[in-house]
């Protein structure tokens, strides 16, 4: 294993029964990989970027409790009878890539899309196909490929 950082998970709490498994999921990977982490919870899904941009602020200010070498976004939108699940969806993953691209941000995107909660059920139950397992292990290969690519200060 390769010395990493400390990593930020913003979870979008809205459905927090989905939330806490996913995050189950998440810091599982991240205590058998040795790294530290912090979890930032935020009311929904929507407001997962501004966590991150917050974050990302106080590191440029000086100004928070930690430096963080990654984030997970973690969060869950389910489709309701009207088009705020399109927006939401849309608006949160597009602010998350222009962060991710911006501020060359090592990100594990983990905010769920579901027709229904038993579908965000099965995508984030431990036992079952955890995407919060799948976004920290993609945030760790991110920071891996940071450093490969020398863009981490040592």
């Amino acid at each position: 294993m390769t010395t990493r950082s400390h990593v930020l998970i913003v979870e979008g709490r809205f459905y927090s029964d989905i939330a806490d498994e996913l995050a189950k999921g998440a810091t599982a990977v991240l205590d058998q990989e040795g790294v530290s982490y912090e979890r930032l919870p935020v009311p929904g899904a929507f407001e997962v970027p501004a966590g991150v941009r917050f974050a990302l602020r106080a590191m440029e200010l000086g100004s928070g409790p930690a430096r963080y070498a990654g984030f997970i976004a973690l969060g869950c939108v389910i489709r309701g009878e009207t088009d705020h699940y399109e927006h939401i969806c849309r608006e949160a993953s597009r602010a998350l890539m222009d962060l991710s691209v911006t501020y060359t941000v090592a990100l594990g995107f983990g905010i769920l899309t579901c027709d229904t909660h038993e579908q965000a059920r099965a995508r984030a139950a431990v036992d079952q196909a955890n995407k919060g397992a799948t976004a920290a292990r993609t945030c760790l290969r991110m920071m891996d490929l940071k450093k490969t690519l020398r863009l981490v200060v040592q």
